[in-house]
């Protein structure tokens, strides 16, 4: 008797599943994502800076958007000021007295790609119990917290033994 080839290969670990799961939502989503970013003609940095400024109640420290741009897009420092810099060259952020709050037209650039996006995700969100995608959303961001923690870890003894 042979065995079927599912049955001869071992269990994949759930925290293998749950990346590949999350690898696959994340193409898709962000080709949706891009299909919108081109139709407003918008750099998916940007997006992400508009984003990150409105959580942040539409104004923040230059320090404090540069390190939190930084943070939540994994860009080292100085690449993050030039992002917060140019988005005020183009008028989308404004800069006071070390203060960048968003502008007028980064707002409505951020309104329009949210009015898009939701037009478009709408079908894909309205069928899920808003308590699990709470949850799902709490998960997802422990775990991100978490691979950051262990990819700035330094490596244990040994760790580099065995590599060619």
């Amino acid at each position: 008797m042979t065995q079927s080839a599912t049955q001869s290969q071992p269990a994949i670990p759930v925290g293998l599943r749950l990346g590949q799961v999350i690898g696959q939502a994340q193409s898709v989503l962000s080709g949706l994502l891009a299909g919108v970013l081109e139709q407003t003609q918008t750099k998916n940095e940007t997006y992400q800076a508009l984003q990150r400024m409105a959580l942040l109640g539409g104004e923040a420290s230059r320090e404090g958007y540069i390190s939190d741009l930084s943070d939540w897009l994994d860009l080292n420092p100085g690449d993050a000021g030039e992002l917060a810099d140019s988005l005020i060259a183009a008028g989308l952020l404004t800069a006071a007295d070390e203060t960048i709050r968003l502008a007028d037209a980064g707002a409505q650039l951020r309104a329009r790609i949210i009015g898009s996006l939701g037009a478009i995700n709408a079908p894909l969100w309205e069928s899920f119990d808003e308590a699990d995608l709470e949850t799902s959303i709490a998960t997802l961001r422990e775990l991100t917290l978490r691979a950051r923690a262990l990819s700035s870890a330094p490596a244990a003894p040994g760790a580099e033994e065995g590599r060619s």
